[in-house]
């Protein structure tokens, strides 16, 4: 029994070892192979690989603050929040596996990020999604990984059985009681 108090810090830390580091593979061949600006299209020019470096947040958001502001709103706050979710998971035993996956995925791809600005000075982004007027913006695997974790948080709530929607079903007479 002892060992099962092992797996699973065991396994998140695994999780989030290999989160960070598919990131951090994708923007080390991105940075060595790409030159800035140099696109490479796909698929008829829907997914496109263009080497761009993002020194704000989401959608370059901040990059145009001021340094310490910049340095705590894109590097402070975020590592609050990523060692905040730390010390949820681990502190919270009885979280469903959705979620405890979910916040793994959202922090691998927050700390991918804070690791580039604080190693490199800018995020390495270079995927772009467009179909006519839907576009997205250039992202990273970090990106995707933030996305993806909130979506399943998103997904798991709205699916969720709220605890009266349990207790209403069982407290509906059957068809042997009516």
């Amino acid at each position: 029994m002892k060992s099962n108090k092992f797996i699973r810090p065991t396994l998140i830390l695994l999780i989030l070892a290999l989160n960070i580091g598919c990131d951090q593979a994708s923007k080390t061949i991105v940075r060595h192979n790409m030159g800035n600006f140099n696109r490479f299209e796909y698929l008829g020019g829907h997914f496109t690989l263009q080497r761009v470096e993002n020194t704000g947040a989401f959608l370059s958001l901040g990059d145009s603050l001021s340094g310490p502001v910049k340095y705590i709103l894109l590097n402070i706050l975020p590592t609050i929040a990523i060692l905040f979710g730390l010390w949820y998971i681990f502190t919270k035993p009885k979280l469903d596996k959705i979620t405890v996956l979910a916040i793994i995925l959202i922090i691998g791809g927050g700390a991918g990020n804070i690791y580039d600005r604080v190693l490199h000075g800018s995020v390495t982004d270079f995927m772009h999604i467009g179909f006519g007027a839907l576009q997205t913006g250039i992202f990273n695997v970090a990106d995707m990984s933030i996305m993806a974790g909130t979506f399943m948080i998103l997904l798991h709530a709205w699916f969720k059985k709220k605890p009266e929607d349990v207790e209403l079903k069982t407290d509906a007479p059957t068809e042997n009681q009516a």
